[in-house]
């Protein structure tokens, strides 16, 4: 009876974990428009450590630019990209080279949005 019951509660943890967790399909690019302040990133999402970060994606008018990025002795801003949600994921086109870094919407308040990487890393972020 105990195992049945262990089971029973491994089963309803695993189930309620894939869905608290699972991705947002983004519609349009009107879904991304804002500032957003990217205050840190995480390896995945049950990692401790955390990497503070200093810049903030700008969506404005189907482009992405990103600020303030911290390089050795100060800061620099990319040049604004042109962006996509295809199959309800953001796709940022790499600067300089072919190729598009893909991220998934994890979750989104009118203040906070979690995105993760192609490789499970996780981007929290704050509305500006």
């Amino acid at each position: 009876m105990k195992k049945i019951a262990l089971t029973a509660a491994i089963g309803v943890l695993s189930v309620w974990a894939s869905v608290a967790f699972a991705d947002i399909a983004l519609e349009s690019k009107d879904d991304m428009h804002g500032t957003w302040k990217l205050q840190y990133t995480k390896n995945s999402l049950t990692a401790k450590e955390t990497v503070s970060r200093e810049d903030s994606w700008v969506f404005q008018g189907g482009k992405v630019t990103i600020k303030n990025i911290a390089r050795e002795g100060g800061h620099y801003d990319q040049t604004p990209l042109n962006y996509e949600i295809d199959n309800g994921k953001l796709k940022v086109p790499f600067v300089g080279r072919s190729g598009f870094d893909t991220f998934t919407l994890v979750e989104r308040t009118a203040d906070t949005m979690t995105l993760k990487g192609k490789f499970g890393e996780l981007y929290y972020f704050v509305k500006k």
